[in-house]
C-alpha cells in the first residue's frame, strides 16, 4: 500500500522528533559515539518502515553502505543506499523503485543511492576502488537475506586483501596531494587532511579487508598497540569527531571544513577559553593539529604493518659500523623494538643512518613505532649529553635529507622534546594576515627553503640566492636562525627578542662558541628588519641604506640576513612572495653589500644613471639631447628613485605625446613578475591618486606598489604596479590598450568620486579581524608627514585611503604599498599646510581608522 501524505508527513515528523532528542543528549553527555550510533539507528528504523509499506518485488534488498554502512551517521552525514537486485529481475520491474527514493527525499533525507543488479554490483566493485570501498561497509537494513547473503560472498571471495591495500595506499596518497596544500593551513578539512577522520577510515578498511580486527582496543590484542597509545589515539579520533559534530551543528549544513568563521564559535562550544594573548579557537586548533599529527602517524604505521604481514618476507642483513640497526629491504629496521627506549642516544643515530645511506627510503613500521615511543627518554640529561648535541648538528650539516629529517623529528614528537620551546609553538596559528601555517610548519617551510637554495637542480629558481647560499660557509648557524626565529611567537611582547635569548641559550648548549651563538642570536633578533627596511622605507635615501648597512656591520650578517629574509617569506604563503618583492630585497641587498665593501665603481650616481637611460634611448632612435626637453621638468628625487631602464621606458612613451596630450597613460606588462605598470603623466589636480586607486579598485586590481612624483611644472608623474590577484597571469596586450584607454578617459572627466564596488573581505580578516593602526609622525625636513597603516587588506581600501587625504588636504608626496596576504602595511608621506593644525592631524588619524575597521 503506498503510503498517504498524512503517513509521510507523521514519519517525517517522528524522524524529526527523534533526531533533535539524541543531538540534544548529546549536547548534555558530549559522547560522539552514542550520538552516531543514535543517528544511524534513528535513519534504520525509517527506511525499514518505508521499505515495508512499499510494495516491491522479492528479489531486492536495501542495504546500507559507506559511512551509513558503518554505523557513523554524522547529523549532515547523506544517506549512502544501494537498491541490490536479483540478476533474473525484469527491466521493467525496475522502475517500481523509482517512487521509493523520491519518497525518501520527501521525508527530508540526504539520500545518496544506486540501483544496482547483484552481477553489474560485483563488476563494479571489481573494477573500481571507490565502489569496493563503499561495498566493504555493507550492512542490510531490508528485503531478501538471501540476496543479500549471495552478494556478501560474491565480494569477498573477490577481494584481495594486499591488492585493496597498495590501490588504498595510493588513493591516500593522491588524496593527501589535494589536500596537502589545505592539511596543514588555518582551515583544515576533518575529513580529508592528512591525519583526518578519511585516515582512520582507509585504516579500517584494510584491516577489514584482511580479515582483521580494526579498534584500537583490538590492535592492543594483536600487539601492534600498546593499552596506552590506543587509548591515547582513541581521545584524539574523539576530538575529530566531536568537531565534526559540532561543525555540522553550527554550520547547519555538510561541511568538514573548519573554516574561520566557525573556530571561535565550536571553541566556545567545545569549553576552550581564551588564555593570555592566544584566542580560545587557537588553543582548539593547537589540540587538532596535534591530534591529526598523531593520527596520521597512526595510518602510516598501521597500514605497515599489516602489509609486512601480507607480503611475503624481505632480505634482512645487518648495518655495517650500526650495531643494532638492519636493513629490511631498503628500509632501517631495528634488532630490538625498545632499542631506543633502552638505547635514546641511538634516536639521532637513526636518522643520520637515513641521512647518509642513500638506498634507505624510510623506516620500517617497527622503527617508526620505536621511535615515535621513544620520545618520553628524551629528558633533561639527553638534552645536556654533548653527544647527542654533536649528533643533532651533524644532522644539521649533513649535505643531504636535512629538511626530511627534521620534518620525521616533528611528525615523532622528537624535536619538540628536544627543543621544548618548538614543541610548544607546534600547531600555534598565526592569524596575521598572511602566515598560512601554524608556526612549527612555517618554521620548517623556512629550513626547507634555505636547503632548496644550495641544490643545483633548482639554482634557476633564485640565481642571485643560489649564488650567495652556496657560497656561505656556516650554512648550519642559517638553519638553526631558521628553527628559532618564531619559536616566541604566542607568548606575548616582542617574539624576535625573546626568540634571541632562547637561540642563543640553545647554541651554548649545543657548544657552539660565541661567535656563532651571538651570530645566530643576532639573526632571530634582526630577521624582520631587511624586509620591512625593503618594503616599507625610500631605497633612494642614501641615509637609509647607510643606517641599514651600519646595522648590519659586515656582509657576513648581512648575507645571512638576506637569505633568511627570502626563505621566510617564502615560508608565509605561496601568494605573499612575488617578483615585486624580490626587486626590493634584492636591490636593498646589493646596494648595502656595496656599501660594507666599499666599492665606489658601481653605477650609483645621478650622471652615471642618466647616462645608462640616454644608451637605452639611442637603441629606440632617439636623437642626442632630446631627452633634455621632458627630463628639465624632473628633479633629482626623480632619477635616484628610478633605474635607468624605467627612466628609459618612460621617457621614450611620453616624448612623442608631451605636449600634444594633456593626460597620459601608458601601460606594459611588469617587466618582472605578473601583473601590469602603468604610468600616469597630468596635471597635479585634487583627487587624482583617489581617482586612479578607484579606477583599478572596479577593476578588482590590487595595488602592489605606486611611486608618486611631482615635475617642476606642477604634473604628477605616478607609476602603480597592480595586479589580478584572482587571476595574476592574465595580462593581456588588449588589456593594456583598454587601462590606457578607460584611465585617461576617466581622469579627464573631473566628475565626482562615485561609490566604490563593494568587494569581498577575505574570510579570514572577517572572522579574525586585525586591529587597524595608524601612526602620522612629522619628518625631519618639517615640512611634511610620515603616515604607517596597518590593516585587513580588502577590494578598495586604498582608494579609501586616498579620498580621506584628498578630505583633509593632504598631499601625497610618496607611497609604499606592502600586501601581505591579506594584510596591508603600507607607508605614505603626505604633506598640506592644513596638516600643520593639530585638529587637522587627529580628525585625519580618527577617518583613516575608520576606513580601515572591518565592517
Amino acid at each position: 500500500m503506498t503510503p498517504t501524505l498524512a503517513d509521510v508527513a507523521a514519519w517525517r515528523a517522528e524522524h524529526g522528533v527523534e533526531r533533535a532528542r539524541l543531538i540534544e543528549s548529546y549536547r548534555q553527555t558530549r559522547r560522539a559515539p552514542a550520538l552516531l550510533r543514535g543517528l544511524t539507528r534513528a535513519a534504520d528504523r525509517l527506511l525499514r518502515r518505508v521499505w515495508a509499506a512499499q510494495s516491491l518485488p522479492a528479489g531486492a534488498s536495501l542495504v546500507a553502505v559507506g559511512g551509513y554502512g558503518r554505523g557513523e551517521m554524522f547529523p549532515q552525514s547523506d544517506i549512502d543506499l544501494l537498491i541490490l537486485l536479483e540478476d533474473r529481475l525484469p527491466e521493467v520491474e525496475h522502475a517500481r523503485f523509482e517512487p521509493l527514493v523520491g519518497l525518501l527525499w520527501d521525508l527530508g533525507l540526504h539520500v545518496g543511492h544506486s540501483v544496482r543488479t547483484l552481477a553489474a554490483c560485483l563488476e563494479e566493485a571489481a573494477n573500481d576502488i571507490t565502489i569496493r570501498t563503499n561495498m566493504l561497509d555493507a550492512r542490510l537494513l531490508a528485503g531478501s537475506r538471501g540476496l543479500y547473503r549471495q552478494f556478501r560472498q560474491g565480494f569477498d571471495a573477490t577481494l584481495d586483501p594486499l591488492a585493496f591495500l597498495d590501490a588504498k595506499r595510493l588513493e591516500q596518497q593522491h588524496r593527501h596531494g589535494r589536500f596537502a596544500d589545505r592539511a596543514l593551513l588555518l582551515e583544515p578539512n576533518l575529513k580529508e587532511s592528512p591525519g583526518g577522520l578519511r585516515d582512520i577510515q582507509t585504516v579500517v578498511w584494510v584491516f577489514r579487508a584482511a580479515g582483521q580486527p580494526a579498534r584500537f582496543a583490538d590492535l592492543v590484542a594483536l600487539e601492534m598497540l600498546r593499552p596506552e597509545e590506543a587509548r591515547r589515539l582513541n581521545r584524539h579520533l574523539g576530538l575529530l569527531e566531536r568537531l565534526r559534530i559540532q561543525l555540522h551543528l553550527t554550520a547547519n549544513r555538510r561541511e568538514d571544513r573548519l573554516l574561520f568563521e566557525f573556530q571561535e564559535r565550536l571553541a566556545a562550544e567545545m569549553g576552550f577559553k581564551a588564555h593570555g594573548p592566544r584566542r580560545a579557537s587557537e588553543l582548539l586548533m593547537q589540540q587538532y593539529y596535534l591530534a591529526a599529527r598523531e593520527l596520521s602517524l597512526a595510518n602510516e604505521y598501521l597500514i605497515g604493518c599489516l602489509r609486512l604481514r601480507l607480503r611475503p618476507p624481505l632480505p634482512v642483513e645487518p648495518v655495517a659500523e650500526a650495531p643494532g640497526f638492519r636493513r629490511h629491504g631498503n628500509m632501517l629496521d631495528i634488532d630490538d623494538e625498545n632499542q631506543f627506549e633502552r638505547h635514546p642516544e641511538a634516536i639521532f643515530e637513526a636518522v643520520l643512518l637515513l641521512q647518509r645511506q642513500h638506498d634507505l627510503h624510510g623506516l620500517t613500521p617497527r622503527a617508526l613505532r620505536a621511535l615515535w615511543r621513544a620520545g618520553h627518554a628524551i629528558d633533561s640529561a639527553f638534552r645536556r649529553d654533548p653527544v647527542q648535541a654533536a649528533r643533532f648538528l651533524a644532522i644539521l650539516r649533513e649535505p643531504r635529507g636535512v629538511t626530511l629529517a627534521f620534518r620525521l623529528l616533528h611528525r615523532l614528537g622528537i624535536l619538540g622534546r628536544y627543543i621544548p620551546l618548538f614543541g610548544r609553538i607546534t600547531g600555534q596559528m598565526q592569524h596575521d594576515g598572511y602566515h598560512i601555517y601554524p608556526v612549527d610548519e612555517h618554521t620548517l617551510m623556512v629550513l626547507r627553503n634555505l636547503r632548496r637554495l644550495t641544490v643545483p637542480d633548482f639554482a634557476h629558481e633564485y640565481p642571485l640566492q643560489h649564488r650567495v647560499m652556496t657560497a656561505y660557509e656556516r650554512q648550519d648557524l642559517l638553519l638553526l636562525a631558521a628553527l628559532f626565529h618564531d619559536i616566541a611567537k604566542g607568548r606575548g611582547g616582542d617574539h624576535s627578542s625573546l626568540g634571541a635569548v632562547d637561540a642563543r641559550r640553545f647554541c651554548r648548549r649545543l657548544g657552539l662558541d660565541r661567535p656563532d651563538s651571538e651570530m645566530v642570536a643576532w639573526l632571530v633578533a634582526q630577521h624582520l628588519i631587511l624586509s620591512q627596511t625593503a618594503q616599507k622605507q625610500d631605497l633612494s635615501d642614501p641615509d637609509i641604506l647607510a643606517d641599514f648597512a651600519a646595522r648590519c656591520g659586515d656582509t657576513r650578517h648581512l648575507t645571512a640576513l638576506y637569505l633568511l629574509t627570502v626563505a621566510d617569506i617564502r615560508g608565509t604563503s605561496p601568494k605573499v612572495w612575488n617578483a615585486w618583492k624580490d626587486k626590493l630585497t634584492r636591490e636593498l641587498y646589493l646596494a648595502s653589500r656595496r656599501i660594507l665593501e666599499g666599492d665606489q665603481s658601481q653605477p650609483d650616481n645621478l650622471e652615471e644613471r642618466k647616462e645608462a637611460a640616454r644608451a637605452q634611448l639611442r637603441l629606440y632612435g632617439f636623437s642626442p639631447g632630446a631627452e633634455e626637453r621632458f627630463w628639465q621638468r624632473l628633479d633629482d628625487i626623480y632619477f635616484l628613485r628610478q633605474d635607468a631602464r624605467d627612466i628609459a621606458w618612460q621617457t621614450r612613451r611620453l616624448l612623442p605625446v608631451l605636449g600634444r596630450e594633456t593626460r597620459i597613460v601608458r601601460a606594459r606588462l611588469a617587466p618582472v613578475g605578473e601583473g601590469v605598470e602603468v604610468l600616469v603623466f597630468a596635471p597635479d589636480e585634487e583627487a587624482l591618486f583617489a581617482r586612479i586607486c578607484a579606477f583599478f579598485a572596479r577593476l578588482g586590481y590590487s595595488i602592489l606598489a605606486a611611486r608618486v612624483n611631482t615635475t617642476r611644472d606642477g604634473h604628477a608623474l605616478d607609476t602603480f604596479y597592480a595586479l589580478d590577484t584572482e587571476h595574476p597571469q592574465v595580462a593581456y596586450r588588449d588589456f593594456l590598450n583598454y587601462i590606457e584607454h578607460e584611465l585617461t578617459a576617466e581622469l579627464a572627466r573631473h566628475e565626482p568620486l562615485g561609490p566604490l564596488p563593494s568587494g569581498r573581505i577575505p574570510r579570514q580578516v572577517k572572522a579574525f579581524p586585525l586591529e587597524p593602526e595608524v601612526n602620522l609622525l612629522a619628518s625631519e625636513n618639517g615640512k611634511d608627514y610620515v603616515l604607517s597603516i596597518t590593516a585587513g587588506d580588502r577590494p578598495g581600501l586604498l582608494a579609501n585611503l586616498a579620498r580621506v587625504f584628498n578630505k583633509h588636504g593632504a598631499n601625497l608626496l610618496t607611497a609604499r604599498i606592502n600586501t601581505l596576504g591579506s594584510r596591508a602595511e603600507d607607508v605614505f608621506v603626505i604633506e598640506g599646510e592644513s596638516l600643520q593644525q593639530n585638529a587637522v592631524r587627529l580628525g585625519l588619524e580618527q577617518d583613516l581608522l575608520d576606513v580601515l575597521k572591518v565592517q
